[in-house]
């Protein structure tokens, strides 16, 4: 995992339940790939899953999804290792873009899998009203911009 600015890298093993009868990843799985991803900048960049808690328990903030793509470049398997790189696409008054890209490890070596953009909004948990970005948050995310590293 990385804690420098720039891209976020965090690295999961595909695991059984992932495929579909087909013998590959199933397709929506990509998406819950990004959002453990996601988790997982949280916790290595705020310091711990407290800190994750605290923003949706007691700060009352989340980033629900309001948008999502993807275009798919090569199959995942049960067992391949795969490493999901999250950046920063975009950052609005009151919304963010994160653009992710998932690879297939070979050593050294990685092989594209997906490029996906999911863009969520900044919410009021007890309301899920829009809010604007917390500037806490803002920075975070403008530390992940791609050109930051």
């Amino acid at each position: 995992m990385s804690s420098a600015p720039g891209p976020f890298l965090h690295q999961l093993r595909v695991r059984f339940a992932d495929e579909d009868h087909a013998g590959i990843v199933y397709y929506p799985r990509f998406f819950h790939f990004f959002h453990v991803a996601f988790e997982e900048m949280f916790f290595a960049r705020l310091g711990g899953a407290a800190n994750y808690r605290e923003l949706l328990d007691q700060r009352k903030v989340g980033f629900p999804a309001v948008r999502a793509e993807i275009d798919f470049a090569g199959p995942l398997r049960f067992g391949d290792l795969v490493e999901i790189e999250l950046s920063v696409d975009r950052i609005g008054t009151k919304s963010v873009s994160f653009a992710y890209r998932a690879s297939r490890c070979e050593g050294d070596e990685r092989h594209p899998a997906a490029a996906g953009k999911v863009t969520c909004a900044a919410v009021d948990l007890a309301t899920f009203r829009s809010i604007p970005i917390p500037d806490d948050l803002r920075a975070l995310f403008e530390a992940l911009r791609r050109d930051v590293a």
